[in-house]
């Protein structure tokens, strides 16, 4: 923005012209009322306004001295000079005073509308300085919060179609049962406390996830051997994905300690091998692996399933958010693990992704954390590593 263009610059130079504007007509008003008034102005009398009334008194009182003339003009025309100028100066402040307020007011109902829940109100202000930038902000403020509010009851649906499909299931069977229409056998009861572990899967995946997003969940951070915390949460896996006819494989290197929360990190990967194992075909593979970026740790499983569009893969991590829209729930998904581990990986500063080349390529799922600086490996009590091997889970 040129200095020209900034609200302070602007009024300055409008106090500029008031004052000129006011000098002007000062001046040219005491010129004008000072040389008519010398002018047409000549010494008075008693004795000559007598002589004209037909007075007999012959007195006379002495003329006014040229002195008091001038101070009489001069007075009379700073006079009509000052209100003239005071005109003036109203008038052009008012004008400027006039551009200034009425954005602010603009600003002022909308922002009153935004705090009623009107979060589609705009601010219009053709200018180019910084009430233009204010309401450039204002504007953005407003759109987040109409995409706050539209996510808001996205979420409100989904956990409502979330908790009516366990519970529409087992309010039907039981009905069933009672009305003789369904038998009770083993394997009902199993489906119907299938779905209410379902349903209690899904509320303490809400609750944590509120924890959070609202920042209540305790994170923390020590000295971790990231490459030994890879081992520990794939080996629960291994007999599911060899159930599956997936290979798993962890492949080693050497990493720093990382500075986070094991169990959050856990917390994270078991998320991600959920899915990966969720969606890759039998006959498939996952790997896990780690390397050094810099300053970071960076983990990353990739896996040989069906792989994200790219127009899916900027919502992955987002709350309920699905690729397939037909909402099928035979993989039993929540639809919140991903956004879960989101927060997770913020909270403890680093980043994570996602990243696939297409439908029928794959997925990669990265996540970074901050390398344990090197200043604090020697304070830090030696971790026994495991060496660099890899495993493999046909």
């Amino acid at each position: 923005m040129r200095w020209y263009h900034q609200l302070r610059w602007k009024l300055f130079i409008s106090h500029l012209i008031i004052v000129l504007i006011a000098d002007v007509v000062l001046l040219a008003s005491a010129n004008l009322i000072a040389s008519v008034g010398l002018v047409n102005t000549a010494p008075l009398t008693l004795g000559a306004a007598a002589a004209e009334t037909g007075a007999l008194d012959q007195a006379t009182v002495p003329p006014e001295s040229p002195l008091q003339q001038f101070q009489a003009v001069v007075q009379q025309a700073l006079l009509i000079s000052g209100f003239s100028a005071l005109a003036a100066s109203v008038v052009v402040s008012l004008f400027v005073s006039r551009r200034i307020v009425e954005p602010l007011l603009t600003l002022s109902v909308v922002s009153r509308r935004l705090a009623q829940g009107f979060y589609r109100e705009r601010t219009r202000i053709d200018s180019d300085d910084e009430l233009a930038a204010l309401s450039q902000s204002v504007n953005q403020l407003a759109e987040a919060l109409d995409q706050t509010e539209n996510r808001r009851l996205a979420l409100l649906a989904d956990v409502t179609h979330e908790l009516r499909t366990p519970l529409a299931t087992i309010g039907g069977y039981m009905e069933g049962m009672l009305d003789g229409v369904i038998r009770p056998e083993p394997a009902t009861f199993n489906l119907v406390l299938h779905e209410a572990n379902r349903l209690q899967r899904l509320i303490e995946d809400l609750e944590l996830l509120s924890r959070v997003e609202a920042g209540q969940l305790p994170v923390i951070a020590r000295p971790v051997d990231l490459p030994r915390l890879l081992r520990d949460v794939a080996a629960p896996f291994e007999p599911r994905f060899a159930a599956k006819q997936v290979t798993l494989t962890v492949v080693e290197a050497d990493v720093p300690l990382v500075w986070a929360d094991p169990d959050r990190v856990a917390q994270v990967l078991i998320n991600i091998l959920s899915n990966a194992l969720r969606y890759t075909p039998g006959g498939g593979h996952v790997a896990i692996c780690a390397n050094e970026r810099e300053e970071m740790v960076q983990v990353e499983v990739s896996d040989s399933g069906p792989g994200i569009a790219a127009d899916h893969l900027p919502h992955v991590f987002e709350r309920f958010y699905r690729v397939d829209k037909s909402r099928a729930r035979h993989s039993g998904g929540s639809g919140i693990g991903l956004a879960i581990a989101r927060h997770l990986i913020y909270a403890q500063g680093g980043e994570i992704s996602a990243h696939s080349e297409g439908l029928g390529q794959g997925a990669t799922f990265r996540f970074t954390l901050p390398a344990l600086p090197k200043e604090l490996i020697d304070a830090t009590p030696a971790i026994k590593k495991a060496p660099a091997t890899e495993l493999s889970v046909p």
